[in-house]
This record gives structure tokens, sequence and C-alpha cells, in this order.
């Protein structure tokens, strides 16, 4: 296949990877404000797609890690080709897709991570995979980075409802009229981890890009990502948003626990400052994962609140096959790949296939902005200030108004 060819099609595949990347993470930023009722649905998704935008532009740490870090791509006797970054694509979108249409806030992160590096195995070999930057830029952020969000985000949500605990002299019971103002908070938290999201998600893809380029010689090793590049994955990630990933949203924002103001603005802080953090330090994180942790460590820090710990499971085993199953699948493709131009075209065409697929089944089955949340449930995750009557009235003894 003519190599103008191959690497127009990566990069086009690689911007899907970016648009499904987008709307399989809108969770991240938006799942507990609409939970809560602090803001719609579609307002909710449009703000999250302008903020990634616009945070796709504020670092290239993370896209630096993407491009020389994971994949050796010009180490002696190690040869990445365009070739083996299509197969990668292949097994981390697959994934993606799978996993959306399941509802399961898996990590697109790792799905890039594990399609890349099974392809490069089978591909190249395993000399091609840099593992110590792996366990140091991933694997230990993957497991830290959750755990750190979940204890902070259990803190704030005991500090926020400790702040706002107030009581009635007469009666001694609990009143909860501070806490009107946090459903405004999460705006402005929701906002944060948005804009955190593209800028550690984004460079991803700007990352793969960069790395077609380098393999294929028409930009120099550990160069940072062109600015067309920047701009196309911004584009991609933000349409992507905007698309609203409706199903992880639901098992984010209802599945996990019954979330109130307090505790989503506890757990998007945490979110942000965790996700703002690693990408200053070029970490390739997994975004849902610091999501997933916050929300569960701000529903431990509610008293008298539930976590559903089979939704829990379900996550957390989404967590640990994510990266091998991709790896399989990348593997799979790179391994058809190598039949030369008629095995690329065989890979597109049954990869095609799985996506037209998945996407059908979601049509039969839909989970839109009308329903995925419960009215039931949102109005009862909001604490509404009662209303005052009008003018007073007695009562006699019968039970008659006077």
């Amino acid at each position: 296949m003519d190599i103008t060819a191959i690497i127009a099609l990566v990069i086009a595949l690689a911007l899907f990877f970016d648009f499904t990347n987008g709307f399989h993470d809108t969770a991240n930023a938006m799942a507990t404000p609409i939970a809560t009722g602090a803001i719609k649905p579609r307002k909710a998704v449009a703000l999250a797609a302008v903020l990634n935008l616009v945070g796709a532009f504020l670092s290239t740490e993370v896209a630096k890690t993407i491009s020389g870090g994971i994949i050796r791509e010009g180490a002696p006797g190690v040869h990445i080709t365009p070739e083996i970054i299509f197969a990668g694509l292949i097994g981390a979108i697959v994934w993606n897709m799978f996993t959306w249409l399941r509802g399961l806030p898996s990590s697109s992160s790792h799905a890039l991570f594990g399609g890349l590096i099974g392809a490069a195995i089978v591909g190249i070999g395993v000399s091609s995979v840099n593992f110590p930057s792996i366990v140091s830029k991933v694997i230990i952020p993957a497991i830290a980075a959750p755990v750190i969000a979940g204890i902070s985000a259990w803190v704030c949500t005991r500090i926020a409802y400790g702040v706002t605990a107030r009581r009635d002299p007469a009666s001694g019971q609990k009143l909860h009229q501070g806490r009107a103002g946090f459903r405004i908070g999460q705006i402005f938290t929701s906002s944060l981890v948005a804009l955190s999201h593209g800028t550690n998600d984004a460079q991803k893809t700007m990352g793969v890009i960069t790395l077609v380029l380098i393999a294929s010689g028409l930009q120099p090793a550990g160069s940072p990502p062109q600015w067309w590049v920047i701009l196309a994955c911004a584009a991609a990630i933000g349409l992507g948003t905007y698309a609203g990933g409706w199903r992880i949203i639901r098992t984010v924002g209802t599945g996990l626990t019954e979330v109130r103001p307090a505790q989503g603005f506890s757990s998007e802080s945490s979110t942000a400052a965790a996700i703002l953090a690693s990408s200053h330090l070029g970490f390739a994180l997994s975004t849902t994962q610091v999501t997933s942790g916050s929300v569960i460590g701000s529903g431990l820090g509610r008293r008298g609140t539930s976590i559903r710990w089979g939704t829990a499971g379900r996550i957390a085993l989404g967590w640990v096959l994510t990266l091998p199953a991709a790896a399989i699948v990348g593997a799979v493709a790179a391994l058809v790949t190598g039949l030369g131009p008629v095995g690329v075209i065989i890979v597109a065409i049954v990869g095609a296939a799985a996506i037209v697929w998945m996407f059908v089944i979601n049509r039969r089955q839909r989970v839109g902005h009308a329903n995925v949340v419960e009215v039931q449930e949102a109005g009862e995750a909001v604490l509404f200030p009662p209303r005052k009557r009008s003018r007073k009235t007695n009562r006699n003894p019968n039970g008659d108004v006077q």
C-alpha cells in the first residue's frame, strides 16, 4: 500500500479514536452534575465539549509521552511502521466501542496503550516496548491516582457536610439549607474537570499522530506535535464530547451511589486536581479511573449513603481487562496486517463492520439525554428549600379551615 495512503488512513483512524474518547469520557466531567440536577444534560455536554477543546491547547507533555515513551520508535533495531500503529488503533477503538455499548466506564487511555503494545509486540517484537516508561508513567499512576482522588474526595465530602451542618434549636434536627450553593459550585468544578480532561486525553491522539509522522520520516524523533495536529485532535475530542456518552453517564452518575450536590462538588474538585497534576508531569492518566475513584470516595464520605459495590466491581473488572483485551485485538490486527495491503484492507473492513454493528445495537437500546437519569432520582438527589406559605390558616378541632 502507498505510504501516503496508509498515513492518511492512520491519521483518520486516530481522529476517530479521539472522537470515541470524547463521548466515552464525557461522563468524567458531567455525570455527577447531571445526576444532581445542577445542569441540564444537553447544556452539560455542550459545555464539556467547548472546554475539552480549549484544554487540548494547554499542554503537550502527555503527547510527548505517547510519541516517544511507550513505543521505541527510533531506537536501534526497532522500526515502528504506520501499519503497526493502524493495528493498534483498531484494537483501541473496538474495545472502546464495546465498553461504551455496555455502559462501562473503562479507560480509553489504557485501550490505546494496550492496542499499541499488542500490535508492536506481534509486528516488531518485545524489544519495541519501553516497559520502564509504561510502569512509571502508566501502571503506577493507574493504581495511585484513583486511590488518591478517592481519599481526597472522601475528605472534601466530610468537610463539606461538617461545615454546612445546621441544627434546629427547638428540635435538634439537622438542617441542610447551607448546601444549596454546591449545585452552583458544581458547574464550576465540572467545567474544570472537562478542561483538565482536554489537557490529558486529547494529548494521547496527538502523540499517536506524531508517532505516525516520525515513523514515516516526516518528522524528527523527539519533536512535539505540529500545530495542525493539535487543532485536529482538539476538534475531534470536542465533537465526540458533544455527542455524549449517555450510557456511561448513567453508570457513573447513578450507578455507583446516590450523588448529592455536596458530594458532586467534592468529587469533581478532587478529579480535576489529580488530572491537572498528572498532565503537568506528563503522566498518561486514565481520567475514567480517577473519576470513578472520586465518586466512590465522595459516597463513602456522606453518612447514610450506600455504594453499589456490584457496579464498582464491574468497573474494576473493566479496568483490569482493558489493557490486555485491547492488546489482544491489536495483536490479531497486526498479524493480519502483516499480510500486506490485502491484510490492511481486511482489518479495516472487519473493524468497520464491528463498529457499525455496535452502533446498530445502541440504536435498538437507546440511552439519550431524555432518559440518562430518571426524573425521580434527579429530584431526590437535590434538596430544594420548602416553599413559604402565602397566608396562615387555622383549623378547628374538626379539621375544617377557618
